[in-house]
């Protein structure tokens, strides 16, 4: 049996909402997405799980009754996650840290290795991902920090006081294209003339605040190429295809070697906050260190 336990998780939530487009945002996944894991769950147990002919959505007997055995597998999953978390934390705790594609190469290494520099003796398990797993992962329990870019909307689902945070640092997301054979950049944005763009997928923060920029400005554009991970769209940059919004830490060196330039203004930059997130919850050790060491002491800058 192919069960996933992210879908275990979607119908409990859709049975507390009753709302498959209020239960998505909970799961950080668009409607469409999250109406085929049910429909997969469905289709796995080869039951029809919920009535979608009322509004709301009301479960059927058979979901009723798989809606006890769901939240009793997850909490029971829960528990043993955390028992071996505990026990690997007897033989000297690890900080598991879910952390957004471009702050694991660009500025987790060197504030790592600062802090180590500075006698904190961390050991540390990082894991790269989206924003949306990683605020699930840290509810969950399932990782002890959030390394990641400050998202108004992200911050508006989690409780300051349950999931206190840190400013770490500030960078920018900056313009960036090709070049030609004089060093020039390949494309204007002060030009007046339209460019063609490489975006971030739909629902990707970062494409937000682009979004936003470019509508303010009224960029005249083509989106020739489109993807959630900034490194990706550096990548594209490289190659010539069009101009792409990407985060400075994770072009300082292109920049350098002027294999990449800024294509604009600084009024075409976009700030952005680094901080760290913790779960008041829970009681770790390496954590409470780590975080008292962070409240005392100078803010990494990127």
């Amino acid at each position: 049996m192919n069960l996933e336990t992210k879908w275990l998780e979607d119908f409990i939530v859709l049975a507390a909402t009753r709302s498959f487009s209020q239960a998505a945002a909970k799961r950080f996944v668009t409607q469409p997405a999250f109406s085929r894991r049910i429909r997969s769950l469905e289709a796995m147990l080869g039951l029809t799980l919920v009535d979608r002919s009322c509004t709301p959505i009301e479960l059927t007997e058979s979901g009723r009754l798989f809606l006890v055995t769901a939240r009793s597998l997850v909490e029971q999953l829960g528990e043993v996650v955390r028992h071996l978390h505990n026990l690997e934390g007897q033989r000297g705790e690890v900080l598991s840290i879910a952390a957004a594609h471009s702050l694991t190469l660009g500025f987790f290494p060197e504030w790592i290795a600062r802090l180590r520099r500075e006698g904190l003796p961390l050991t540390t398990r990082l894991v790269a991902t989206n924003v949306g797993e990683a605020v699930h992962s840290l509810r969950e329990g399932a990782c002890d920090l959030i390394l990641a870019y400050y998202d108004p909307d992200a911050a508006l689902q989690m409780d300051p006081e349950i999931f206190p945070s840190l400013h770490l640092g500030a960078t920018s997301m900056l313009p960036v294209c090709a070049v030609n054979e004089t060093g020039a950049p390949l494309f204007d944005l002060d030009a007046g003339q339209s460019v063609p763009l490489l975006a971030y997928s739909a629902g990707a923060f970062l494409g937000r605040s682009v979004n936003l920029l470019l509508r303010q400005r009224a960029l005249r554009s083509t989106t020739v190429y489109e993807t959630a991970m900034a490194d990706s769209l550096k990548s594209m940059a490289l190659q010539g295809m069009g101009v792409a919004w990407v985060p400075r830490l994770s072009v300082t060196a292109e920049l350098a070697r002027g294999e990449l330039a800024i294509c604009g203004g600084e009024h075409w930059q976009i700030p952005l906050e680094i901080r760290l997130y913790r779960c008041a919850l829970v009681r770790k050790a390496a954590v409470r260190l780590l975080w008292r060491k962070l409240e005392t002491g100078e803010p990494a800058r990127a």
